[in-house]
């Protein structure tokens, strides 16, 4: 399924929302912060205070679900922690809809005890599937998980974020062929923009 590029993905009084809540749960922080990727910056967009906020979580589900139906994905699902709470929204929102959806989780590698998995939940190979976290600098996290599931045969429709910190991440993926969605961006400074 492709979408024009143009063509925004989420309504921007959406994003709008999304972006004021954070601003009002305290998840953007000034300061000097090492990422995940091991990168220096001047700013921290903490995903779980909206992920983990029963408005955030439920704003969030919302666009996750309608992304879901308009790239027809059977799944949602990324890298643990950021992705768990809004895969778990999502899934809520989705049964009270009657809308059939799976979640998964992948671990930054498999599990050496147990099943030894690496992407937890029933996902079969086949499965269209979205790939989401609370945000990308690099895409380190983000393509680890869409190895992960491409591994097991299923086909990603799109990757889905919160914001977008520009630091190559989304350049990446897109360069790679992913159709990618976000909310917001933000610059070297950690002023955020809405997308859309």
């Amino acid at each position: 399924m492709t979408h024009p590029a143009s063509a925004p993905m989420v309504r921007p009084e959406v994003s709008r929302a999304v972006l004021a809540l954070a601003k009002e749960l305290n998840a953007l922080k000034l300061g000097d912060f090492t990422l995940s990727s091991g990168q220096k910056s001047t700013y921290y967009f903490d995903g779980r205070l909206l992920s983990l906020n029963s408005e955030g979580a439920g704003i969030l589900a919302e666009v996750v679900v309608d992304l879901a139906r308009r790239f027809g994905v059977g799944a949602v699902g990324g890298p643990t922690i950021g992705a768990d709470p809004i895969v778990g929204a999502a899934l809520s929102l989705a049964y009270r809809n009657g809308i059939p959806l799976q979640g998964f989780l992948v671990r930054s590698e498999a599990k050496g005890h147990g099943m030894q998995r690496q992407v937890e939940g029933a996902l079969k190979a086949g499965t269209s599937v979205m790939v989401l976290d609370d945000t990308c600098s690099t895409g380190g996290s983000l393509l680890r998980s869409l190895e992960a599931v491409e591994a097991m045969g299923c086909k990603v429709a799109v990757v889905f974020t919160v914001l977008d910190r520009r630091q190559g991440g989304s350049d990446d993926l897109r360069r790679r062929g992913y159709a990618y969605v976000t909310l917001l961006e933000a610059d070297a400074s950690g002023n955020v923009r809405v997308v859309g």
